[in-house]
């Protein structure tokens, strides 16, 4: 079984701190590339978005994902690659996606960081409800 990328609720800027802290003993690491999703107060339909409320099919989420990370792992020289994603509601200004590439080199890591974050907003089952003090709606990824 493939090791969950779902975390309940925001992702916190402690565990954020202890994920990089955990990778200081790696010494073939030279660089690490952040990627960090925060929820936005969007405007629709004149009133601001408070939180996202999202949702997935997680098995295959998760299954899906260590595909995307086992093909990476394949054409790329990386160390590490972390992904984790919120279920749950999230609220604006809150840490909703957490990307995590680590490589010998700058350059590798961010190119994987950016192909990763795509991926995970294209190819996996994970949707967000946009919450107003109007309306309920699904979000489109962008």
């Amino acid at each position: 079984m493939a090791k969950s990328i779902f975390v309940e609720g925001a992702i916190s800027a402690e565990f954020i701190g202890n994920s990089i802290a955990k990778h200081q003993s790696k010494t073939s690491i030279g660089a690490h590339q952040i990627f960090l999703g925060q929820v936005r107060a969007d405007e629709i339909e004149g009133s601001a978005v408070t939180a996202i409320e999202y949702t997935c099919y997680d098995d295959m989420a998760n299954k899906k994902m260590h595909e995307i990370r086992e093909d990476i792992f394949a054409k790329n020289d990386i160390t590490c690659l972390h992904v984790y994603h919120s279920v749950g509601e999230v609220k604006t200004g809150e840490i909703c996606l957490f990307v995590f590439v680590s490589s010998p080199h700058r350059k590798e890591s961010q190119v994987v960081c950016n192909e990763l974050v795509e991926r995970v907003k294209n190819e996996l089952p994970i949707w967000g409800k946009e919450l107003t003090a109007k309306s309920e709606n699904w979000k489109v990824n962008q």
